[in-house]
């Protein structure tokens, strides 16, 4: 189910990174940052009033010549109209309204997108600053006014982004269409892959152009189902992401990667896993995405008859944490096994979608328990009273005990083992929340 989103746009200085660690650190039910990009976390959702949503920082706009004030403001706006259902616009009282606010209010009221004006750094209570009122010519309609330092006003904020939220059951609509992400460094082959899909599978196809450096969407339906495939730009390393708008495609793929039901992680077969591929694809496992792992160029790869089998332990090795990850070796550019791609797409995507009933877990909850006991503290010996699973994509358990800080980590990894080889996960991540007896239903 697509999440709404709230882009938070202003100048560099105005509070928006405060403002941002702000809702993320009190309202936040999950972070996820953006791993190895820049300095700040750009990306992560949150909830309120029973909605999670996802918030995203797109950076500040930063002075300069003229040109350079135009081009980042239209880049600002672009990210915003492109993605958000709200777009977030973040002032500072203290140096009243500039020439860049009116600029961007200009652009954004042309966008169509629904605005909400934050005013920050009014950390005074019960003094309304009338400096304020200047902020009505921007004609975004009423200001807000907010201490991002303090947290006063946030929720008066949120509350009017809330009202833009789409309705629940218009995120469902697409809920038969698997929405796959191709991510990977520059130069993989992700769209020699895209086009090698679309020219031979397609029955439907609508591209939905973005600028020069986002993701491009392409719906297509075959045999199999509904798909939207989303072609990200290439992620580079940090050392190299030294351009802004560079920094904003690396941003743009990890939406892509939230958005998405199952992501294609590509590997270059002469070059194996490298320290950006890890970090791409601890993105996607972090996301709890499926994941399929995809391996390109392989047939200029010099090869013998063990090639394949030591790439694939390299791989295994490097992206340890994913081993639940299945494992293809394609060319795009011949079209080698690329027709199984979508073999593998659908196994991990339903996977990811599995509910399985809490007789049947806690049937293998006891058979774990009879095989490997609980461990003991001091004398005290871990009670699980039962598990049962609350949520998909990726499946999530809830296992509830006595004690959760007997809890060991190595024992929670044997009982999710457990699982995965009961009910054959393969492709998905597991979520594993451990509750103890007295603790509020969240």
């Amino acid at each position: 189910m697509a999440k709404p989103l709230v882009a938070i746009v202003g100048r560099p200085n105005v509070g928006k990174s405060m403002l941002f660690n702000k809702l993320a650190g009190k309202r936040l039910s999950i972070v996820e940052d953006t791993p190895g990009v820049t300095r700040d976390r750009l990306y992560a959702e949150s909830e309120w009033r029973g909605r999670t949503f996802q918030l995203v920082d797109t950076g500040g706009i930063e002075p300069g010549t003229d040109d350079q004030i135009l081009s980042f403001m239209r880049e600002q706006a672009e990210i915003a109209i492109a993605s958000a259902d709200v777009i977030l616009f973040v002032c500072d009282i203290r140096t009243g309204m500039t020439a860049a606010d009116q600029e961007v209010a200009n652009m954004l009221q042309r966008s169509g997108k629904p605005v909400v004006l934050a005013v920050n750094k009014m950390d005074s209570t019960g003094i309304t600053d009338p400096d304020i009122y200047e902020f009505y010519n921007l004609g975004l309609g009423d200001p807000y006014p907010l201490s991002a330092v303090h947290g006063h006003g946030t929720g008066d904020l949120l509350d009017a982004c809330f009202q833009y939220f789409p309705p629940e059951d218009e995120e469902e609509e697409e809920d038969d269409v698997v929405k796959v992400a191709i991510i990977g460094k520059p130069n993989v082959g992700k769209s020699s892959l895209v086009n090698r899909i679309l020219g031979e599978e397609r029955v439907i196809v609508s591209d939905v152009a973005g600028t020069t450096r986002d993701a491009v969407d392409s719906y297509f339906e075959n045999e199999r189902g509904k798909y939207l495939i989303i072609d990200t730009a290439g992620m580079r390393k940090k050392a190299k992401v030294d351009d802004r708008v560079e920094k904003f495609s690396v941003l743009r793929a990890a939406m892509a990667i939230e958005r998405s039901d199952v992501c294609v992680i590509m590997l270059d077969g002469r070059d194996g896993v490298t320290e950006q591929d890890t970090k791409v694809a601890g993105m996607a496992h972090d996301a709890g995405k499926a994941c399929v792992i995809v391996v390109n160029k392989w047939d200029i790869v010099e090869k013998d008859d063990k090639t394949m089998q030591r790439m694939e332990e390299s791989i295994r090795r490097d992206l340890s944490y994913m081993t639940y990850a299945p494992i293809l070796f394609i060319s795009a550019l011949t079209g080698q096994r690329t027709d199984r791609l979508f073999d593998y797409i659908d196994a991990v995507y339903q996977k990811s979608v599995l509910r399985i009933p809490t007789g049947m877990l806690n049937e293998v909850l006891s058979d774990a328990q009879a095989r490997v006991q609980p461990p003991t503290d001091k004398g005290r010996r871990l009670k699980i009273f039962y598990m049962t699973q609350v949520g998909v994509k990726p499946p999530h358990f809830v296992i509830f005990c006595n004690d959760s800080r007997l809890f060991h980590f190595s024992y929670q990894r044997y009982l999710e083992n457990q699982i995965r080889s009961t009910f054959d996960l393969t492709g998905t991540p597991v979520r594993i929340t451990i509750r103890q007896r007295g603790d509020k239903e969240e």
